[in-house]
């Protein structure tokens, strides 16, 4: 039986990726699957320490969303190595799923992470979001250990030769970590390059909509982003960003369309505004900063009834 540490690397590793470290645990865990069919491994303790370690990240997430709201969902897709995926992605999937999402969350990138917070922030109950994240966790893990123990065989055979080259593989991992970040982060950077286009400040957007004709103000927040911040643009249309395609017939062509939401870079809005400029709406703009910079500068806002911005998360599991 292999020594405790053994057992504890396992569960480090997949604790620091659950809480977003990058350090990708599903190769340690199919490692980890073949040990323990090889008996070399306890495998009740395998499984049972690498769930315990998804639910003790996802729990701190849940928390830190709960007490924080929206800002720590902010924080994520600021540093997020995958920003296309990122918060609207997430809300997405609990607006279709609800606490279901959790289930699946862990096999979609980026959602992994964004999900526990997300669940906090709109207040989903804690039993509940336990239950979800638990069930995630054992599928998660139940099937990267499944795979270790379907490549048994062929793990054994490559482990010697692993263990002989020794320090070299360890700098070939640390290699292919190094090209992994990379490879996310260029992605990160090109995706921020496409949706690169002129934008409109809020101190610009103010001082039109003080005089006519006053420009056709867009809100693409999804219902869960409005849940976390009840207050929008007075005279803002409400078109989140999935629907703007199939509502952008129902738009003027003959004003100056501008689009804002909540999360960094505009990314929503931006990529809005690309989707009509590319179906010929010639005059369109991101507003700068998103509705908290328009907020931050102190200009009137009108509040949203809760019923209207209620995601079904919060339909589903009211706070107490």
């Amino acid at each position: 039986m292999a020594s405790p540490f053994s057992l504890g690397v396992v569960f480090l590793n997949v604790l620091l990726e659950q809480l977003g470290v990058p350090v990708p645990a599903v190769p340690t865990l199919v490692v980890a699957g073949a040990l323990a069919a090889d008996h070399r491994l306890p495998a009740a303790p395998l499984y049972g320490l690498a769930v315990a370690a998804c639910v003790l990240s996802d729990t701190a997430w849940y928390l830190a969303g709960r007490i924080y709201g929206g800002r720590v969902m902010n924080l994520l897709c600021r540093i997020s190595l995958t920003p296309d995926s990122c918060v609207s992605q997430t809300q997405t999937s609990f607006e279709r799923w609800g606490a279901k999402a959790l289930i699946f969350a862990k096999f979609v990138p980026g959602l992994a992470m964004m999900a526990p917070p997300l669940a906090g922030a709109v207040g989903m109950r804690f039993a509940r979001f336990s239950a979800f994240s638990t069930l995630g966790g054992a599928l998660w893990v139940g099937a990267a250990l499944l795979a270790g123990v379907l490549l048994k065989s062929q793990i054994e055979q490559l482990l010697p030769q692993a263990a002989g080259i020794g320090g070299a593989a360890i700098a070939m991992i640390l290699v292919l970590l190094g090209a992994y970040i990379l490879f996310k982060w260029w992605e990160r950077r090109r995706f921020f390059r496409a949706l690169r286009m002129a934008r409109i400040s809020v101190g610009e957007l103010h001082e039109q909509m003080s005089r006519g004709p006053a420009p056709v103000v867009v809100d693409v927040r999804s219902p869960t982003a409005q849940a976390l911040e009840l207050r929008r643009i007075p005279g803002a249309l409400h078109v989140p960003v999935q629907e703007v395609e199939r509502r952008m017939g129902g738009f003027a062509r003959d004003r100056e369309i501008i689009l804002y939401c909540t999360c960094p870079n505009e990314a929503s809005a931006a990529q809005a505004a690309r989707l009509l400029m590319n179906n010929g709406f010639n005059r369109v703009r991101p507003l700068h900063g998103g509705l908290a910079a328009w907020i931050d500068a102190g200009y009137s806002v009108e509040d949203i009834p809760v019923a209207s911005a209620e995601p079904p998360a919060l339909a589903a599991a009211p706070t107490p």
